[in-house]
């Protein structure tokens, strides 16, 4: 009798792995939860399980760098209504998901036991610089609530969990007066980030005269840390002549990082298209999913990666930036990898072709014909997402235990 060396092999699939520059048709076979071996004609006798993906893409466990996961809307009415991360990601072939800000420091440890170590879903987070965060969104609002050492504490409590720190909805279309002075928020996210030395995160609202966009980018944000909702509709993204704003590219050139974060409202194809044609690209695709988008406009992960399929972004750069980029950004070299010995987060994908519609945060409709579907999710080593059941027998050869009928006599 032969040996099993494998778990699990699956074979003739189309790997693409940015952090090791494959982008090929080969085999993966997987051992206790990692990657054993990556090769052509790997030895289908040597796996317990072997799965043909043939025609399909086989792309590291994708990587959400924005949502929002601690589902508590039923407690508060001031609240963001979040989802449960189990329930909405193994389905887009996302493996680790980012929390973006939903916790601030009052709720972390309650948000961690209850949520991130009973999680199949990798749970990553950054904690809010507002202590109730968007759990009470009023406390976004309140300076008194800024805790730059609190937030910082945390980050440093959990630094493995903790990706950075986030501020957000922070006094949007109000005047600004001595208590709420314009850059509050953001001046005690970054203290907050520069003692834990973690990247901060701003979702931002610009307020002429005040709080203009290209003093966040250029005088307030150090190298490495975030701006999400990039093409929001309240950002001067193109100028007045049709340009992508010139600030942007020099705001990229000193480090700062620039993720999509889609939302119900965050992403506008009047800014990303014009922007994607003159060479300024998001550096990480991300969702802001939570309970009033999932039904639309975003979906899920692969609605947004076919969005930019669509757009003209290359399959290879779609997944880089859904794998290997925001693994860089989070300090986890770890994650978004095929690597031998790395943990076996796996999407397979596969491209359709035909007569598709998709829609933005103003409600506007882009016409595509391609876009990109999850079949299966691997989570450390375990299918937890089977579309087709293609790792399942067929019922009339199922073994003894299917046929049986507990509790009957």
């Amino acid at each position: 009798m032969n040996q099993k060396n494998w778990n699990l092999l699956l074979k003739n699939g189309h790997i693409i792995d940015p952090s090791q520059n494959l982008d090929m048709v080969c085999d993966i076979a997987v051992k206790d939860g990692k990657i054993s071996e990556i090769g052509t004609d790997l030895s289908s006798s040597s796996a317990e399980k072997v799965i043909d993906i043939q025609g399909l893409f086989l792309v590291p466990g994708l990587i959400d760098m924005h949502c929002h996961i601690y589902p508590t809307f039923f407690e508060t009415s001031d609240c963001l209504p979040c989802i449960h991360a189990d329930a909405h990601f193994f389905q887009n072939g996302v493996t680790t998901a980012v929390d973006a800000g939903t916790c601030g420091p009052r709720d972390f440890y309650t948000f961690k036991e209850h949520f991130i170590d009973r999680s199949k879903t990798r749970i990553l987070a950054f904690i809010n610089i507002a202590s109730g965060g968007m759990v009470t969104l009023s406390s976004e609002q309140i300076p008194s609530e800024f805790h730059s050492k609190a937030a910082a504490g945390i980050a440093e409590g959990f630094p493995n969990i903790i990706a950075g720190i986030k501020t957000a909805h922070y006094w949007v279309n109000k005047p600004f007066d001595s208590l709420h002075t314009p850059w509050c928020s953001v001046d005690k996210t970054i203290e907050a980030a520069a003692l834990c030395q973690k990247p901060a995160m701003f979702d931002f609202q610009p307020t002429l005269p005040d709080r203009r966009y290209q003093d966040l980018l250029l005088k307030k944000m150090r190298p490495n840390d975030i701006h999400t909702h990039i093409y929001a509709q309240q950002f001067p993204v193109l100028d007045k002549a049709g340009n992508v704003s010139s600030f942007l590219f020099e705001a990229r050139k000193n480090g700062i990082i620039f993720d999509l974060g889609h939302g119900a409202g965050s992403f506008w194809f009047r800014n990303a298209i014009p922007a994607y044609r003159q060479g300024f690209y998001p550096d990480t695709l991300s969702t802001d999913l939570y309970f009033d988008n999932i039904c639309g406009p975003v979906f899920g992960m692969t609605n947004l990666m076919s969005k930019y399929l669509n757009i003209g972004m290359p399959l290879q750069e779609i997944i880089y930036r859904t794998t290997q980029r925001p693994s860089e950004i989070l300090n986890h070299p770890e994650l978004g990898t095929l690597r031998k010995g790395s943990c076996a987060d796996i999407a397979v994908l596969q491209k359709l072709e035909g007569n598709y519609g998709f829609y933005d945060g103003g409600h506007a409709r882009m016409e595509g014909h391609q876009k990109l579907e999850c079949v299966m999710t691997i989570r450390e080593g375990s299918i937890v997402y089977d579309l087709n059941a293609v790792s399942m027998v067929n019922w009339e050869q199922a073994p003894a235990p299917y046929w049986t009928s507990p509790g009957v006599l």
